[in-house]
């Protein structure tokens, strides 16, 4: 079974006869079906259902030549809000089987964005119709499996305004260095080395959650698992409807990108608050939008 299930408020499934119920109550009370008729190997169908605000279960799979569909694949959604990236994003298949993996450059977080994308039904059709295009629209959200709250670092509004200068400055320094220029990446390369000698110098007096205000970083083996720490812009309490499990639901910001981020309140240490920051282990899962 899915280790992130208890993200979307079924943390009390353990076996899989539970979890054949709630695939079958997925599949008899769908909140959206997308059907993918020209699929070589038959009907592919994907079927989704809310169990909460804006996540659930989706339920993937095919119908034979008896008409008899046959579940491939299930697992816990989340669905954002807002548009994160505009950038080239490159769909790869799995390859044991129909779902699928995103990959996108955004320079604005240093770091590859690799997700499970959320709609493979849709991206198919899209793709057997030749709509699928480079700056595709797309939403990001990550499900959490453990996290905490922290105090947010104190800063004036001109630091803060001078620290959003320098990262527009660094975003365009990036990105004419993949273009070649030789000169972006020495200063690159000279502003990483000022960067470590000051963190070095800091180390010595400060905690290094008050250096570090943010981070995007990959973890474990997974190549779609990442460690997150951002600030709280928002954030909302509710109910699993099948469950009654507690969730939470936040809008944070990390390395100048916003995202939703959703957690089981069992699994969260602290009392979210706007202003906060929000520091776990997610599951990124993406949404393009056709």
């Amino acid at each position: 079974m899915h280790s992130y299930l208890r993200t979307v408020g079924f943390s009390k499934v353990k076996s899989r006869k539970e979890m054949q119920e709630i695939i079958q109550d997925v599949i008899n009370t769908y909140d959206e079906k997308i059907a993918v008729e020209n699929h070589p190997d038959g009907v592919f169908v994907q079927y989704s259902k809310n169990y909460g605000c804006d996540c659930g279960i989706t339920v993937c799979g095919q119908y034979d030549e008896d008409n008899e569909f046959h579940v491939e694949y299930s697992f816990p959604f989340f669905r954002g809000t807002g548009i994160t990236s505009q950038e080239s994003v490159v769909v790869e298949r799995h390859a044991e089987k129909e779902s699928y993996a995103g990959a996108c450059d955004d320079m604005r977080l240093g770091v590859t964005l690799i997700f499970y994308l959320q709609n493979p039904a849709e991206y198919m059709l899209e793709k057997y119709k030749g709509n699928v295009r480079e700056g595709q629209p797309l939403t990001i959200t990550g499900l959490a499996r453990e996290g905490k709250i922290l105090f947010p670092v104190q800063k004036d509004k001109e630091a803060v305004k001078v620290e959003r200068e320098l990262t527009k400055n660094r975003n365009n320094l990036i990105a004419a260095a993949r273009n070649g220029d030789e000169e972006a990446m020495e200063d690159l390369t000279m502003e990483d080395m000022d960067m470590y000698s000051m963190i070095s110098e800091r180390i010595v007096t400060d905690d290094v959650l008050t250096i570090v205000d943010t981070c995007f970083m990959p973890h474990g083996i997974e190549c779609d698992q990442y460690s997150v720490m951002g600030e709280i812009v928002d954030f909302v309490n509710f109910k699993n409807i099948l469950t009654g499990e507690k969730l939470c639901q936040m809008t944070i910001e990390c390395n100048d990108i916003q995202f939703d981020v959703c957690i089981n309140c069992e699994d969260l240490l602290g009392e979210p608050a706007v202003g906060r920051r929000f520091k776990g282990l997610i599951w990124l899962q993406g949404q393009l939008h056709f």
